[in-house]
């Protein structure tokens, strides 16, 4: 297998896992979200990454997002059949790299925030009144797993403050995997109110760390963050926004716009991003059309 590189031309990142397993028509409303199907339905996580691969993504992201033993536990999994489970999320995403031999495809496994466990929006706020200690005791295990079954790459994504940056870095150490530290952020901040600058540079101090950006945002925000990442750092920068609607909490129905838009993920390559993609609402049509924008025409 190749060893994981982002030296070179743009790579393209698949979109809203958990939002393609909706639109299969899985209720995904309780606390284990896209993990739950890893148990009951895993079939149905390869057709969702096999769609994003066939629409021109490059790396997929596990259903791993949400997946940790204290979550899992919650739900009556023990110990043993969790790790099981998180291990499974990376073999789903390779079988679906498969798809289409001879075309070699990612798997990035993802590493959700604390947050995402508690599952009441913790992630969007940060500040969970933990020590980085803390933090860190609840993430490694299950970096432990997943490193077990060697994914290309560890994607430590939507994290909402410095703190837990902190806490990652120091997690992931030893496990010979490399990984992208990606905020969710508001305007120039992370989601707890930290400025952006300060939370890409705690990945200087890393050499397992190979790439900064953010996710989980809202694309106007991209450009901005670009511009502050490569300000802060030298390492490659990824970017995969939400489609940019907004919920109605009143109507309960998703308003504004619905697909990433080609100018914009230009505009992003041309500013410095290296990986690109999408995150909630983002389906393999709009994938498709950020490839097609991004093709190389020497290819």
């Amino acid at each position: 297998m190749n060893a994981f590189s982002l030296s070179g031309a743009s790579v393209i990142l698949d979109g809203g896992l958990a939002t393609e397993l909706q639109a299969q028509g899985h209720d995904l409303s309780d606390a284990l979200w896209s993990a739950r199907l890893l148990a009951d339905a895993p079939e149905e996580i390869v057709a969702a990454h096999a769609a994003f691969f066939r629409a021109g993504a490059e790396i997929a992201t596990t259903a791993s997002y949400q997946a940790s033993f204290e979550g899992f536990a919650e739900h009556g999994i023990e110990r043993a059949d969790a790790a099981k489970l998180m291990r499974r999320s990376v073999e789903l995403a390779r079988l679906a790299g498969e798809v289409e031999p001879g075309r070699h495809r990612w798997v990035a496994a993802s590493i959700g925030p604390y947050g995402a466990m508690l599952a009441d929006g913790s992630e969007y706020r940060g500040r969970y009144g933990l020590t980085k200690r803390r933090l860190q005791d609840f993430h490694r295990p299950r970096l432990e797993v997943l490193a077990e079954v060697r994914p290309d790459v560890f994607a430590l994504e939507t994290v909402p403050d410095v703190d837990e940056a902190e806490a990652l870095v120091d997690a992931i150490a030893g496990l010979d995997v490399p990984a992208w530290l990606s905020f969710t952020i508001s305007g120039d901040r992370t989601r707890a109110g930290q400025p952006l600058a300060e939370a890409f540079a705690v990945a200087e101090s890393s050499d397992a760390i190979i790439a900064v950006g953010v996710n989980c945002s809202a694309p106007d925000d991209v450009l901005p963050a670009i511009e502050i990442a490569r300000a802060a750092t030298e390492k490659p920068i990824v970017v995969y926004p939400n489609s940019g609607e907004g919920w109605d909490a009143q109507r309960r129905e998703w308003t504004g716009r619905t697909r990433l838009s080609a100018e914009e993920a230009r505009g992003w390559r041309a500013a410095g991003a290296q990986v690109i993609g999408g995150c909630c609402r983002v389906r393999p049509d709009d994938i498709a059309a950020v490839a097609d924008a991004l093709v190389d025409p020497a290819d």
